[in-house]
């Protein structure tokens, strides 16, 4: 982070995320793991559960696609990937800690746009845009008018990421778009469907990983650091937790309450791959 800079809380928690995962698992994944029948559900298989993910995503290619422009390319890795496996690969990346780190892997392989996929300005075109958990951060309708704009003609849109599905009661875990908005909102646009596959209970059980990270690491040096104020800065301790009461308590309840977990996110989510091709009008 550049000096004088103010620190962005989502930019610091990705650099975090990247410093465990390279540390404890020597990769730079920051997604969910596609785990198999026969694939234990635990950190130790975390990383090829990840892998998976990467093969199947790829797997689903359409072939004749030569040029894809991958949205939200996390730390570079998928991008790498596909360059390796033959692809002209460009890539969008709105988060600078992300963008250093896809810089460093990729060079001069691919162009790297710093940017919001709602902002991007280039005259190229590609054969697929990707969005890889990264559809739910792309205003709905954005991201179909730019795919249509970038695309060439009879190319395709990848999606695999989550949905909201239509359920009773307030979900514990965020995010997502809903899924019957996105149906409604893509027929009004000249896309085809060619394939839609169900991939919640591959990538759920990621959730309950997630969730042993919280309690077991997260939750004893969250509850560590009040200690030592408390002790050691009791005034100062007690103005902040008033202070900041209703974002401790969005923590606590998010992260630290044991709701993020698989079965609420299958109750509440629906992880899907989506690949349509866009049509002549």
């Amino acid at each position: 982070m550049a000096k004088g800079k103010k620190a962005d809380s989502k930019e610091v928690g990705l650099e975090i995320g990247l410093i465990i995962f390279k540390y404890f698992f020597h990769e730079e994944h920051l997604h969910y793991g596609y785990w198999t029948k026969d694939l234990p559900v635990d950190l130790a298989h975390l990383p090829q559960a990840q892998e998976n993910y990467y093969s199947f995503l790829i797997s689903q290619i359409p072939e004749g696609v030569k040029t894809i422009l991958d949205i939200g390319c996390g730390a570079g890795r998928l991008a790498f990937k596909l360059f390796d496996l033959g692809y002209k690969v460009d890539a969008v990346s709105p988060s600078a800690t992300l963008t250093k780190h896809t810089r460093m892997l990729l060079n001069d392989k691919s162009q790297i746009f710093e940017c919001t996929f709602e902002e991007l300005q280039t005259e190229n075109h590609y054969d697929l845009i990707l969005f890889s958990e990264s559809f739910q951060y792309v205003n709905l309708e954005k991201a179909l008018k730019n795919s249509l704009k970038f695309l060439n003609e009879g190319g395709h849109i990848l999606i695999s990421d989550f949905f909201k599905i239509e359920v009773t009661g307030d979900s514990p875990i965020g995010g997502g778009h809903r899924l019957i908005k996105f149906y409604d909102l893509i027929s009004q646009y000249p896309f085809k469907k060619v394939k839609e596959l169900d991939i919640t209970r591959e990538t759920a059980p990621t959730l309950n990983l997630a969730n042993d990270l919280l309690s077991n690491l997260g939750l004893p040096i969250w509850n560590l650091i009040i200690d030592y104020l408390n002790s050691k800065h009791p005034y100062l301790s007690k103005f902040l937790q008033w202070k900041y009461r209703n974002k401790i308590a969005r923590i606590n309840r998010i992260y630290f309450s044991g709701t993020l977990n698989a079965e609420n996110f299958a109750n509440y989510k629906s992880y899907r791959l989506l690949l349509y091709k866009k049509i002549k009008t």
